[in-house]
């Protein structure tokens, strides 16, 4: 690794990896997403003269890391002479402004490679006349904090504009309309019926999303709200106006279950031990008839620790200023349970949020005024070694360490009962309990740290 790396905590073995790869990527010829748009021009150019094909070109970019040439970032160079991060931890930012600016220029730098690819659709679709009788839809599937809000990536803090507000052009060679913007909601669960009508295919019955042909002629509406979220994590929902982030009613983050029909992880098959405590639940409609197993649901964070915000986007665009308004969140929690029971939540989700799945919102079910002590410590500055006693052992020794020490492990399991006893991945046994708790924000509350940390330092 280079010595002019800054110091991360998370993803080591693939940090390595990537670093290997850069080898190979000497060019820009030789970068993935190159050679992904050249596979893509390959099949235009192939069947540009053909009828009733559909081609999807998915790039990863841009994704951290934010890795590419000179030509590239000479056009946003800062004059930066400090670590390099070019992918950022998920976690709190703890850097210095020039250095989120440098990572803000790595970033550009990235996305404007990215353009000069979709360029070169563009230009392919020129060279065979196509914007007669081809739909072209440019879009993504979520944003990346660059330091707003005080954070780096995804995933951890709740789902702010710059993450979940995508880019999304659109051009129907039916309506021609360019050149012009849309205020309507729309989703990505959009797409497959927009491309389906397109092609004059039947949209299935169980398929929420809506044909964007008129949105895009007329900016005629297709929805009232739209739901928003990642598993774990708050369940949120727009009218396009307001923003309603809702955390769980209680810290803990329970009952979570997940279903499945593949039971695989983002990196792997479930583990077995696992899979031994699945059930078969019943059928959900999209799952037509097949009965998913029911597997006990984890996530990395405790987004309670967050807690519910709202946010009017027209006044505050930023979402800075969350608001305490009983009647707006009222109708905000109950545009988001009715689209919770259209599709098909399981009742351990109602119970985890905190919302009856029949009958009438009331003010016992709001929590954006109950939660607004959590919300504003989120906000304070990230914890540091330097708050805490440093001795023999401490927050900042590897985890696995403390777990080699019987007085260590007493400690621990005082404090954090189960988690200790529980299966750790090795990643998690090299960081200590100070990085824990700043990536898996809620898990180890900072009171509890700050006990643990004092009472490591007496033994």
């Amino acid at each position: 690794m280079p010595d002019n790396q800054a110091p991360t905590v998370t993803n080591g073995d693939l940090r390595r990896q990537d670093r290997v790869n850069r080898l190979y990527m000497t060019s820009e010829a030789e970068h993935p997403q190159t050679r992904t748009f050249d596979a893509g021009l390959h099949f235009i150019r192939t069947n540009a003269d053909e009828d009733n094909w559909f081609l999807q070109i998915e790039t990863f970019d841009p994704h951290e890391p934010f890795f590419t040439y000179d030509d590239y970032r000479k056009l946003y160079d800062t004059a930066y002479d400090g670590p390099e991060l070019d992918w950022p931890d998920y976690v709190r930012v703890r850097e210095p402004q020039e250095t989120v600016d440098r990572t803000r220029s790595l970033y550009s730098a990235l996305l404007t490679m990215c353009d000069h690819s979709l360029g070169r659709v563009l230009a392919a679709m020129d060279e065979h006349a196509m914007w007669d009788d081809t739909m072209l839809i440019v879009g993504t599937d979520h944003g990346f904090l660059l330091g707003e809000h005080d954070w780096w990536g995804k995933n951890t803090p709740p789902y702010f504009q710059e993450t979940i507000h995508l880019p999304l052009f659109v051009w129907d060679p039916r309506s021609r309309r360019s050149d012009e913007r849309r205020t309507s909601l729309v989703q990505t669960i959009d797409l497959a019926p927009t491309l389906l009508d397109y092609f004059g295919q039947p949209v299935p019955p169980d398929m929420q999303g809506a044909a964007l042909a008129h949105t895009v002629a007329c900016d005629a509406p297709v929805r009232e709200a739209g739901l928003f979220g990642i598993f774990g994590g708050h369940v949120n929902v727009t009218d396009g106006r307001w923003v309603y982030l809702r955390a769980p009613a209680r810290p803990g983050n329970q009952p979570l279950s997940e279903y499945t029909l593949m039971p695989t992880l983002m990196r792997g098959r479930m583990p077995v031990e696992v899979l031994r405590e699945a059930t078969l639940a019943p059928p959900f409609k999209f799952t037509k008839g097949v009965s998913p197993l029911r597997v006990a649901g984890t996530a990395y964070t405790d987004p309670h620790a967050f807690g519910s915000m709202l946010f009017d986007l027209g006044t505050d665009p930023g979402q800075r200023r969350p608001v305490i308004d009983d009647e707006q969140e009222l109708r905000m929690a109950t545009l988001m349970r009715d689209l919770m029971v259209a599709s098909e939540a399981p009742a351990e989700q109602f119970e985890r949020m905190g919302l009856p799945a029949t009958g009438p919102l009331a003010q016992e079910h709001l929590l954006c005024r109950e939660q607004a002590g959590q919300v504003e410590t989120s906000r304070r500055r990230p914890l540091r070694a330097e708050d805490f006693p440093r001795s023999r052992i401490d927050v900042t020794t590897p985890i696995s360490t403390l777990l080699a020490e019987p007085a260590a492990v007493s400690v621990l399991r005082a404090h954090l009962g189960d988690l200790v006893d529980g299966p750790l991945p090795g990643e998690v046994l090299e960081l200590g309990l100070l990085d824990v708790a700043g990536v898996a924000v809620g898990l180890i509350p900072t009171a509890t740290l700050h006990r643990i940390a004092d009472e490591l330092a007496e033994l």
